[in-house]
């Protein structure tokens, strides 16, 4: 079994790497999402600005009760629509999608795809 604080160190280099590349910016935001344990979280990010322009969560007073649990799949595509649903009313069409240091499968691409199919481009 690894060491926690070993895994962590890993995917905050990963992260790093990443974010040297990508960069939100009005025209195309970044979407970026983090994962814990319980719930997964997801904000759409104006980086030249330094302004999250919308965000969604297993948290969300919207999301708590529809939910078993916050850490599954399901919870992560129900985010990933809600997210894509305040961006249009935003009128965000495009993102860059930030995975966060963490690997492209499960929650993250559950997350994703779903936030495809309710009309978000990346």
């Amino acid at each position: 079994m690894r060491n926690t604080k070993v895994k962590i160190a890993r995917r905050i280099r990963r992260k790093d790497g990443l974010r040297k590349r990508i960069r939100g910016t009005s025209e195309q935001p970044r979407l970026t999402v983090f994962r814990s344990l319980d719930n997964i979280y997801a904000q759409i990010i104006d980086d030249r600005a330094g302004v999250t322009l919308c965000a969604a969560s297993t948290l969300d007073k919207e999301l708590r009760g529809r939910m078993k649990s916050g850490g599954n799949r399901e919870a992560a595509k129900v985010v990933g629509t809600l997210l894509a649903e305040r961006a249009k009313g935003k009128n965000i069409a495009a993102v860059c999608f930030d995975r966060n240091g963490y690997k492209y499968h499960g929650r993250l691409k559950a997350l994703a795809d779903a936030a495809r199919e309710a009309g978000l481009r990346f």
